[in-house]
């Protein structure tokens, strides 16, 4: 039974995109479970560049992509994601399946979004302003929309209607109700209703017969472990479950029939957004890191903050979801550093420990205790085998692996799918077959 989960271990960025593409041929189905078209995931095949947002990326090899009910769909989002595919031959509409417990994100989502994060006395979590924490709040608040109530015109409008006088309220008292058309978002929306209608499913019941007839399932986090509402830099995080656990919860898959886990890690560190950032390096190093690895969002473009591998990081979102194996990312990113920072313990209080604090506080005050290990000075981009890195360069990897206690099985030293190395005879190497 080797349907598997890969998530980010870190902030997200890590590089899932490239590692789902790479193991999609392997596996029947990939799965979206959970966040919204806030997260991108980047995928290079030959010299043509994709950012995904919603649809699995998957679909690049031809792949039955599903999007789960933990996922909040923007539809007209979707539905350019669904042209852009198309455009250069992706059969999207043939191989998509979009859950009818899924939750829509409306318009004025967006509108209550940028008036909270830019509220006197509110502390800006540095969200990209989409509408996904809103549509969550309304989810959770019970009061939310469906993509099943999208297709019910009768039934939409009535939802609709009180969803809209409750936004009407917000908005008057934020004095931004003249920008608001509902009547318009409802006609628009009834519409999208109709153009996705043939996509629409009960996707968790596709999902349990699919695994009842032996066809597997890849599950595919967007963001990062440390960005999980329960798990993460609390209140610096997205407003869905994005550790392994999420991928039962979001797709509608009992824990009992998931094979393995895996973590997909920079060889440094990097996150978007406000909240703290034990490694984060403000000086040369980090700015070296960041042109290197051109370190920009892939839907936003916004410049990541970068710093160095955390160790405890890892060790904490390891223990979260159960790592089986870890995928290494970007590791020629480090290529012509001198030497390379591993932050192997923090320095609170005046005692040094490796547990993640649970406050945003206590993270701020933290000290990061650093190793330093020489650098390879060397090219490792393109490298397909373990035995053609540095030596250097696989000392700094047995020594993460050791520190964090998980295996490194994969290493990813470029965007391409053949710039990868899978290492014999690891854990990794027999979830994927």
């Amino acid at each position: 039974m080797n349907n598997i989960i890969i998530l980010g271990a870190q902030w997200g960025d890590e590089g899932k995109g490239k590692v789902v593409d790479l193991l999609a041929e392997r596996f029947d189905i990939v799965t979206r479970y959970q966040g919204g078209h806030n997260a991108g995931h980047t995928v290079f095949v030959g010299d043509r560049k994709f950012v995904l947002k919603l649809i699995p990326s998957g679909i690049l090899r031809g792949k039955k992509a599903v999007i789960g009910n933990g996922v909040v769909i923007d539809p007209g989002a979707l539905l350019d994601e669904i042209r852009t595919l198309a455009a250069v031959g992706i059969g999207v509409e043939r191989l998509l399946s979009i859950s009818n417990r899924a939750h829509v994100i409306f318009p004025f989502h967006r509108l209550v979004e940028g008036a909270s994060e830019n509220r006197e006395n509110r502390t800006a979590i540095g969200t990209t302003s989409r509408g996904i924490g809103p549509c969550y709040e309304d989810k959770i608040a019970r009061r939310g929309i469906r993509v099943a109530d999208l297709l019910d015109r009768t039934n939409f409008r009535a939802l609709y209607a009180s969803l809209a006088e409750d936004k009407q309220t917000f908005a008057r008292a934020f004095q931004i109700d003249g920008h608001i058309d509902y009547d318009r978002i409802r006609e628009e929306y009834e519409q999208f209703g109709e153009r996705i209608r043939g996509m629409v499913c009960d996707t968790s019941r596709l999902l349990n017969e699919a695994i009842r007839d032996g066809r597997r399932i890849l599950f595919e986090g967007a963001q990062g472990t440390m960005l999980d509402v329960d798990h993460g830099t609390y209140p610096f995080v997205t407003s869905s479950s994005a550790a392994a656990g999420g991928a039962c919860t979001g797709s509608g898959v009992a824990p009992t029939r998931i094979g393995g886990v895996l973590g997909v890690s920079k060889a440094y560190t990097t996150r978007v957004g406000g909240g703290p950032f034990p490694t984060e390096d403000n000086g040369p190093g980090g700015e070296r890191i960041r042109k290197a690895g051109k370190e920009f969002g892939a839907v936003t473009g916004r410049p990541r903050r970068c710093g160095w591998f955390d160790v405890p990081l890892l060790k904490y979102t390891a223990a979260v979801n159960g790592f089986d194996s870890i995928v290494v990312t970007k590791l020629d990113v480090l290529d012509e550093f001198d030497e390379v920072k591993v932050c192997t313990g923090y320095r609170l209080n005046g005692r040094v420990t490796d547990e993640v604090p649970a406050t945003s506080k206590e993270l701020e005050s933290i000290e990061p205790v650093y190793e330093t290990l020489r650098g390879w000075k060397a090219p490792t981009r393109g490298a397909t085998s373990h035995g053609a890195l540095p030596d250097a360069a696989r000392r700094y990897l047995d020594y993460l692996a050791a520190q964090v206690g998980v295996e490194i099985g994969c290493i990813s030293t470029g965007p391409e799918r053949n710039e990868t190395i899978i290492v014999p005879g690891s854990r990794f190497e027999s979830l994927i077959g």
